[in-house]
C-alpha cells in the first residue's frame, strides 16, 4: 500500500523508527518545562534531517537525547495532567484523573492477526482504562475497569516487546482503553528496547496539542477511532466535549507528523449526522489517499441498551449507504 511506504521501510528494517531518530539527537537538560519545551520545539527541526537516516543500526545515542527530553517532559506534565483534553490537572503519580486511571496495568499483550491486513502481526499492548465512557463501548471489559491486568516494570515490557519483533511482529501496538493516560510509562519503556519497530498509536486521538507534541517524532503511525461527526452524539455517547474541534485539529496534526490509518466504525442511526459529515471533512481536509478502514461489525454492548438509537445493529442497507459514500467521495485507499 503506497501510502504506508514508510512504515513497511520501517518495518523492515530499511529505515530507522522515528523513536530511534529522536534517541540519536543530543538535547539540552533542565528543570524549567518552560526551557523543556523551547527546547523540544526546536530540535524536532533537527529530528527530521535525522530521519532520513537509511541505516538504522548507525544511530548512536547521546547522554540525554530528545526522546529523553519527550520522557522528562512527560514525567512533569504526569504531576498535574494535561495529556488529554480533559486536562484534570491531577497529580497523577498519587491519584487517578478523570480517566480514573492511577497505574499502567496492560490488560494483555500477544501478537494480533486481526488488526488491519498492513498491521499483522501487531505487537498489541492493551492497557486498562479509558479516557471516554462510551456507552457502547466494545471493550469495555478493558475500558472500564483501570484497575484490573499486570503491572510491569518498563525493563520487562521492553524485552517482551523486542521478544515479540524477533517472532515477527511488524509493530508495537499501544492500545487500550486508550493508550494516552500511559504516555510517561510507554515513552519510558520503548527507551529500552533495542529493536528497530515501529511505534503505533491507536487511539480516539482526544490528546491535548501538548500530549499530541509530544508523540511527534514517537509515533511512526497512528491508528485512530474517528467516531462521531457533531458534538451532540459524542456528548451523548461519549460524554465528551468539543469532540469535532479537538478531533479535527488532531487528526491534521498526526497526518503531519506520521502515517495514519482511520477507523470509522458505522453507528446504528448515526449515518447522516455522523458517518458522512467526518467522511466528507476527512476528504477535504486530509485528502482522498489516506488510509481508510470502514468497520460494519458493531454490536449493541456494554449500556448501549439504554440508548434506542444504537440498541441495535447497523442494517445492511446503513453498511452499504456509508460504504457506497466513501467510494463515492473517491477514496483510493479502502480497506
Amino acid at each position: 500500500m503506497h501510502a504506508l511506504q514508510g512504515y513497511f521501510r520501517i518495518a523492515s528494517n530499511e529505515k530507522p523508527s522515528r523513536l530511534r531518530a529522536s534517541s540519536s539527537i543530543p538535547a539540552g537538560n533542565s528543570e524549567d518545562i518552560n526551557i523543556l519545551w523551547d527546547e523540544h520545539k526546536s530540535l524536532l527541526g533537527e529530528y527530521n534531517q535525522k530521519y532520513v537516516k537509511t541505516s538504522w543500526n548507525e544511530i548512536e545515542r547521546p547522554e540525554f537525547s530528545l526522546l529523553d527530553l519527550k520522557i522528562k517532559i512527560a514525567d512533569k506534565i504526569f504531576e498535574n495532567c494535561v495529556l488529554c483534553e480533559s486536562k484534570c490537572i491531577k497529580n497523577r503519580k498519587f491519584e487517578s484523573g478523570l480517566c480514573a486511571v492511577k497505574k499502567p496495568y496492560i490488560f494483555s499483550e500477544f501478537l494480533h492477526m486481526g488488526e488491519e491486513p498492513p498491521l499483522i502481526p501487531s505487537h498489541t499492548i492493551f492497557f486498562s482504562g479509558c479516557n471516554f465512557e462510551c456507552v457502547y463501548c466494545q471493550n469495555w471489559d478493558i475500558s472500564q475497569h483501570p484497575d484490573q491486568g499486570m503491572l510491569l516494570e518498563p525493563e520487562k515490557l521492553a524485552r517482551i516487546i523486542d521478544l515479540r519483533r524477533r517472532q515477527g511482529s511488524m509493530n508495537v501496538n499501544f492500545v487500550g482503553g486508550d493508550p494516552t493516560p500511559n504516555m510517561p510509562y510507554i515513552l519510558h519503556t520503548m527507551k529500552y528496547s533495542k529493536e528497530n519497530i515501529p511505534v503505533v498509536w491507536n487511539s480516539n486521538l482526544y490528546l491535548s496539542k501538548q500530549g499530541m507534541n509530544l508523540l511527534d517524532g514517537f509515533v511512526d503511525l497512528y491508528l485512530t477511532d474517528f467516531k462521531y461527526g457533531n458534538n451532540a452524539c459524542a456528548i451523548d455517547l461519549s460524554g465528551i466535549p468539543n469532540y469535532c474541534q479537538i478531533i479535527k485539529r488532531n487528526h491534521k496534526k498526526a497526518y503531519k507528523s506520521a502515517e495514519m490509518i482511520i477507523r470509522h466504525l458505522i453507528l446504528p442511526n448515526h449515518i447522516e449526522c455522523c458517518s458522512k459529515p467526518l467522511l466528507k471533512w476527512i476528504a477535504d481536509n486530509l485528502g482522498l489517499d489516506v488510509v481508510l478502514n470502514i468497520m460494519p461489525q458493531y454490536r449493541p454492548t456494554y449500556n448501549a441498551f439504554k440508548h434506542q438509537d444504537v440498541s441495535t445493529l447497523p442494517t445492511i442497507d446503513e453498511i452499504k449507504e456509508v460504504k457506497s459514500f466513501a467510494e463515492g467521495l473517491g477514496f483510493i485507499n479502502l480497506i
